[in-house]
């Protein structure tokens, strides 16, 4: 079974595992579609953290496809140039391009397809193209101006004769189809000397032969307008992307009701979930009632104490001694379990071993905090994997000519605050929201999880999760469920908002529940309908071999397949 946020790229899927190919196979299929048909949510230039449970080694395994920051991006550098944060689009954000190596590395030691046969299904869908649907015309048309005045090579490619174009209409990227042809035809070339000598020529055609120079050219020769009207040219060199490989590390992990839950270290948020489900281990959520008053105030309260802790502790480890041992023991998580007030929802923010911060409301606005995709898949051997692409999104940098996509603005989640956890260093990672999820019982595979999202992300998915394990709702029902989330903390993204005590509900939250929760303190703003998690999650039954998988209606994109 596999599962994705778009159906086009779930179909790619399913025909790479019913071809003979593994999770491994699938999932890469699948991100090099998605890239295409959702270029304004992720891209080849940006990052993918990815969970794998190969079962013949009965062992999880974590795909490090962060890329750093450019050696010339330092605090110096942006206070010279007037910048109170780093902005959120141009060049200046931009980060090593981190995705195209994470599924290469996996694809090397695990996969079983060459990455002609990967590349082929994306190729093709750029090469002849598929219908516009109402997501991505609502994201041209809020960038179409932009395109128009500003970056013609993502007009060229997006914006036909100069338009938005209708839903249903057939959009090309040809660009795109020419670039990854070229990858393909250097792999198959080199192939000869070997799997890993096909993939390494892939590999060096991208960070530091042809696709490198066009990306190097492009950001040291066009001046990008950013948020701030300022106009630079990028800090990335070849050297940077010469410099890069992704890397596959150990999870960070947690046990909850017998359960092993397993994360991507604190270069991503992923060990907020841990945090919080360590804290909601001491309660008896079933006996409160699903999204009950109850409930859902302990469910927020908890949140905003994990939050506050990734907030001032998480970072990337090559860089920070994050205290993870301690942030993930069920006694750490027994006092913060003693903050929770049952009566009265927190507005301070409260790291652990740290005085609370009394936090200000960020001016009106509900500001971008961007999105991505994600996808799964579990083959018949008990194979698992969850990844959760991201970044190069056309919004906020221009299409390099030539090649069809864009660069990453990632190291907008980086600080110039000298002081913070996640201030800005050459060659460090910016800790991402991104945040797949994989779980086993007793050494054997049991499931995977997770959403687009940004900030929500481990906020639905833990609700997905408890749906499930705590209420006893299956695969679909609990996706369907309505969900919350807490604004309480800074954001990841510029500009980094915080709104204290804020809590947003879909409308399908009972009004006399959101009355309770608005009575303990919290300010409950009511969310479109369906508008929260896109949750997708894939079950497997090591005993029957069945496999249970669903996908959010939200968006009305997604989609899980199976045979």
């Amino acid at each position: 079974m596999v599962s994705s946020t778009h159906y086009l790229a779930t179909e790619a899927g399913h025909h790479a595992l019913k071809r003979g190919g593994n999770v491994v196979d699938a999932g890469a299929t699948m991100f090099f579609c998605l890239t295409v048909l959702k270029p304004y949510l992720a891209g080849v230039a940006g990052e993918t953290p990815i969970l794998v449970y190969w079962a013949d080694e009965g062992k999880v395994l974590a795909v490090n496809g962060q890329g750093p920051a450019p050696r010339a991006a330092t605090i110096d550098w942006f206070e010279e140039q007037g910048y109170r944060l780093i902005p959120e689009d141009g060049f200046l954000p931009a980060v090593v391009p981190g995705s195209f190596d994470a599924w290469l590395t996996l694809l090397e030691e695990y996969g079983t397809f060459s990455l002609a046969d990967i590349l082929e299904p994306a190729i093709r869908l750029a090469g002849e193209g598929f219908p516009v649907y109402p997501g991505l015309q609502r994201a041209l048309e809020a960038s179409a101006d932009r395109f128009r005045k500003e970056w013609p090579t993502s007009a060229e490619a997006y914006l036909p004769d100069g338009e938005v174009p209708e839903v249903g209409t057939v959009i090309r990227n040809p660009d795109w189809a020419c670039t990854f042809t070229m990858v393909s035809e250097t792999e198959k070339r080199e192939r000869r000397g070997g799997r890993s000598a096909g993939i390494d020529a892939a590999r060096d055609h991208f960070y530091r032969g042809p696709i490198a120079e066009a990306i190097i050219e492009f950001m040291q020769t066009f001046k990008c307008k950013d948020v701030y009207g300022q106009e630079h040219t990028g800090l990335l060199t070849l050297e940077d992307l010469a410099g890069y490989r992704a890397r596959i590390e150990e999870p960070i992990t947690t046990n909850y009701r017998g359960l092993d839950v397993y994360k991507c270290n604190t270069w991503c948020q992923g060990a907020v979930l841990l945090q919080q489900l360590n804290i909601l281990e001491g309660y008896d959520l079933a006996s409160m009632g699903h999204n009950t008053v109850e409930y859902l105030h302990t469910w927020i309260e908890c949140a905003k104490l994990a939050f506050a802790d990734r907030e001032h502790y998480y970072a990337d480890p090559d860089f920070v001694d994050v205290p993870l041992e301690k942030l993930l023991s069920k006694e750490y998580a027994e006092e913060r379990r003693e903050l929770i007030d049952p009566d009265r929802a927190s507005l301070e923010l409260r790291p652990g071993g740290v005085p609370p911060i009394k936090m200000k409301k960020s001016e009106e606005g509900d500001w971008f905090e961007g999105d991505t995709v994600h996808l799964e898949a579990v083959d018949g051997t008990g194979n698992m994997l969850s990844a959760t692409p991201s970044g190069a999104w056309i919004r906020t940098s221009p299409l390099v000519p030539g090649l069809g996509f864009c660069m990453g603005t990632r190291a907008q989640m980086l600080h110039l605050d000298r002081n913070h956890v996640e201030r800005l260093e050459p060659g460090k990672k910016p800790s991402t929201t991104l945040t797949p999820s994989l779980v086993t019982r007793d050494g054997k595979p049991y499931m995977v999880f997770g959403t687009p999202g940004g900030d929500q992300q481990d906020q639905w998915t833990l609700q997905l999760f408890l749906n499930h394990v705590d209420f006893g709702l299956d695969i679909q029902l609990a996706l369907d469920q309505p969900t919350v989330h807490s604004r309480h903390f800074p954001g990841s993204f510029w500009p980094h908002a915080a709104y204290p005590g804020r809590v947003h509900v879909e409308p399908r939250i009972p009004g006399e529940v959101r009355r309770g929760l608005e009575a303990k303190g919290h300010e409950v703003v009511v969310s479109r309908p369906w508008s929260h998690g896109r949750c997708l999650a894939i079950r497997y039954d090591p005993e029957t071999g069945i496999i249970y998988g669903g996908a959010s209606p939200r968006t009305a994109e997604a989609y899980a397949m199976g045979w």
